[in-house]
C-alpha cells in the first residue's frame, strides 16, 4: 500500500471547490462532509445530503471524486457512503404543533387563477419523487382542489388517541394529503365564517397524524386573509413560495403578498412564474401569452430567489383534470423538467437558511 501524502485536512480542502446541491455554499461549509478516513492513499468519507437526492446523488458524487483527484497527488481508491438528513427549521418547530414535520412552506399568490394549486402540487410530487416525506394540505377551504387534482376522493381514516380523535391523511404519488374536499360532498359549498375557515385549518394541524415530515407544503387561498394570518400565527412558518404570472396585474398582486408575509415575519422562500409561455405542439414556436420576464424581475427588485418559470401546456390541465400532475404522468416533459428544478431549488434554500440557523440536528438516513 502507497502511503499517501495528504490527510484529512487537505482531503476538506479540495472538497471545498464542489458547491452544493442547490445552494449558494459549499460542499464542505454546508457539513455534508463527514467521517473522513485516509487509510494510505485510500480516502473513504460520508457524503450527507442536504437536499433530497434522486437525481442529484450520482453527478454529485462525480464532482467529489474529481475534486480529489484534481487537487491530491497520487490518489487510490475513493469510497463515498451516502446518507440523507435535511435540516429542519430549529427548536421552535419542534415545539409546535407538528414536531415531527421538519420544514412547512406556504404555496400563496396575491391573487387567483394564476396557477397556484396546479404548482403546489407539482411541487409537493416532485421533491416525493426526489425521495423526501412530503405533505400537502389544502388551505384553500372555500375552494379546495386537491382532491381532483391529486385524485383522492375518500375520508381519511380516524382512530383514538387518549380519548382524542385524531385523522390519518390520505395518500397518493408518494404525498401524505389533507383537504376539507375529504370531509364534504364534492358539490357542497361551505357558507363559513372566517373564524370557522381558520379552526377547520388550526384541526388540520393539531388533529391530523402527520407523522415524519420533511416538508409540509399549504395551498393558500388567493389573496391575504383570515387563513394567511391564521397560519402564520399558528406555526413557524419555514417560509413562503409566491406563485405569479408574468403580466403587471398578476405581479403587482404578487407583491402586495410580499409585504403581507414581510409584516408576519414570515421569509419569503422565493418566487415562481407560472405560465411564463406557450410551445406549440405542432410548429414548436414559443409564445409568450402573458409577457415575459415578470417573475424574475420582481424577484429582483424584492431582493428574493428566483425559482424558475413555468411553462402552460394542454398537458398541464389535462393532467389537473384527471388527477395526475404532470410531473407524475409526463416526468421527462419540459414543464415536468421545470417543477423539478423549482422544487429542488426551493429545497436547496431551504437547507441553506437552515443550515445558517444554529442547532439543525437531524436523522441520518442511510442510501447504501
Amino acid at each position: 500500500m502507497s502511503q499517501a501524502n495528504f490527510n484529512e485536512q487537505d482531503v476538506l480542502q479540495a472538497l471545498r471547490v464542489v458547491t452544493a446541491p442547490y445552494m449558494t455554499i459549499d460542499v464542505v461549509a454546508a457539513d455534508m462532509i463527514r467521517d473522513i478516513v485516509v487509510s494510505g492513499a485510500d480516502v473513504r468519507f460520508t457524503l450527507d445530503m442536504k437536499v433530497p437526492p434522486q437525481g442529484v446523488r450520482p453527478a454529485l458524487e462525480e464532482s467529489l471524486r474529481k475534486a480529489l483527484a484534481d487537487h491530491l497527488p497520487a490518489l487510490g481508491t475513493v469510497t463515498v457512503d451516502t446518507t440523507v438528513s435535511i435540516p429542519d427549521s430549529g427548536d421552535a418547530m419542534k415545539k409546535s404543533v407538528i414536531p415531527g414535520v421538519k420544514n412547512t412552506i406556504a404555496v400563496s399568490s396575491g391573487k387567483g387563477g394564476v396557477g397556484k394549486s396546479t404548482v403546489a402540487v407539482n411541487l409537493a410530487v416532485a421533491l416525493a419523487k426526489s425521495g423526501a416525506r412530503v405533505g400537502l394540505i389544502d388551505a384553500d377551504i372555500y375552494g379546495p382542489s386537491i382532491p381532483l387534482m391529486m385524485n383522492v376522493h375518500t375520508q381519511p381514516r380516524a382512530y383514538q388517541d387518549n380519548g382524542k380523535t385524531r385523522l390519518l391523511p390520505a395518500e397518493n404519488y408518494g404525498v401524505q394529503l389533507m383537504s376539507i374536499g375529504f370531509l364534504i360532498d364534492q358539490d357542497d359549498a361551505l357558507i363559513w365564517r372566517g373564524p370557522m375557515a381558520s379552526g377547520a385549518l388550526k384541526q388540520f394541524l393539531s388533529d391530523v397524524d402527520w407523522g415524519e415530515l420533511d416538508y409540509l407544503l399549504f395551498d393558500m387561498p388567493p389573496g391575504t386573509g383570515d387563513i394567511q394570518l391564521t397560519l402564520s400565527q399558528s406555526l413557524p412558518l419555514s417560509g413562503a413560495v409566491i406563485v405569479t404570472t408574468p403580466q403587471d396585474i398578476a405581479l403587482a398582486d404578487a407583491r402586495k403578498g410580499f409585504r403581507m408575509f414581510e409584516k408576519v415575519s414570515v421569509p419569503i422562500l422565493g418566487i415562481v412564474e407560472n405560465m411564463s409561455y406557450y410551445v406549440c405542439a405542432h410548429c414548436g414556436e414559443r409564445d409568450e401569452i402573458f409577457n415575459n420576464g415578470g417573475g424574475k424581475r420582481t424577484a429582483e427588485e424584492l431582493g428574493v430567489p428566483f425559482l424558475g418559470e413555468i411553462p402552460i401546456t394542454t398537458n398541464v390541465r389535462v393532467g389537473g383534470d384527471k388527477g395526475v400532475p404532470i410531473v407524475e404522468m409526463e416526468p421527462d416533459a419540459v414543464v415536468s423538467q421545470s417543477f423539478v428544478e423549482a422544487a429542488m431549488t426551493l429545497a436547496g434554500q431551504i437547507s441553506e437558511k437552515n443550515l445558517s440557523s444554529p442547532g439543525t440536528p437531524s436523522i441520518d438516513i442511510s442510501l447504501g
